[in-house]
């Protein structure tokens, strides 16, 4: 994780980087946590109803997302691809996310929104995430109503990613991707948009610093790991959310 660059400056590119994924015995879960926001405001429940969602995304306010960029891992052109950021209207605002399956090459186990490359039929970004989230999960384009994209995030394996934010309606019926998707499960948007459930992690090997957030949700006896690239996401959404 990079913060963003100071207004009007260039983003630096980092060089290349092994990949994290690569370190022998590496594991997030147990990399110390340095410290937790705590100190910041959480977005009100008033904010986080639908009216209010489609009211911020109809008018958006100047905001910086401060999350942009990963140290890179890969030395490619970079590839355009989209997530869907899902928000179910349950009685509480829910947020839609996948666990992959272990055998992907890239990612495997980890906690993701739905989404992936863009395909040149793809007229847009938000087509590029519908279909992905059709593909991965099977949620029908039409129970979605798009509220609108966020910034970019470049990823360290050189992909360009658009979150696109919708709202789902909770009528759909599901049916994950079995090659793609291990486990479907959903978080409360207000715990996502809460400081205090956001941890910041710093780890140091071989002289190279990597910096992530982390958003670890307890959901019964399962501890679903959110962090990385989707933290880094929905660290922006909150900034979105508060500017």
């Amino acid at each position: 994780m990079n913060p963003s660059p100071a207004r009007g400056a260039t983003p630096a590119v980092s060089p290349v980087i092994a990949p994290l994924s690569s370190l022998a015995g590496f594991d997030p879960r147990l990399v110390p946590v340095r410290c937790v926001d705590a100190h910041l405001p959480a977005v009100p429940p008033e904010a986080q109803t639908p009216q209010a969602l489609r009211a911020r995304f109809a008018n958006p306010p100047p905001w910086e997302p401060e999350v942009v960029l990963e140290r890179k891992f890969i030395e490619r052109v970079p590839a355009r691809a989209s997530v869907l950021l899902a928000i179910v209207l349950r009685e509480q605002p829910m947020v839609l996310l996948t666990e992959r399956t272990a055998h992907l090459s890239t990612h495997s186990g980890q906690v993701a929104f739905p989404g992936g490359r863009a395909d040149p039929q793809d007229a847009s970004a938000t087509d590029t995430a519908l279909r992905e989230a059709q593909e991965e999960v099977g949620l029908e384009p039409g129970f979605v109503e798009v509220l609108g994209t966020l910034s970019t995030y470049l990823t360290g394996s050189a992909f360009i990613i658009t979150p696109v934010v919708g709202l789902v309606q909770p009528g759909c019926v599901l049916r994950p991707n079995p090659c793609e998707v291990a486990q479907l499960f959903e978080v409360p948007l207000a715990f996502l948009l809460d400081p205090a459930n956001h941890r910041r992690h710093v780890f140091d090997r071989d002289g190279v610093r990597r910096e992530w957030f982390s958003m670890p949700y307890q959901d019964g006896d399962k501890n679903h790991y959110i962090w990385g690239a989707t933290a880094g996401m929905l660290r922006n959404f909150y900034r979105f959310m508060r500017a």
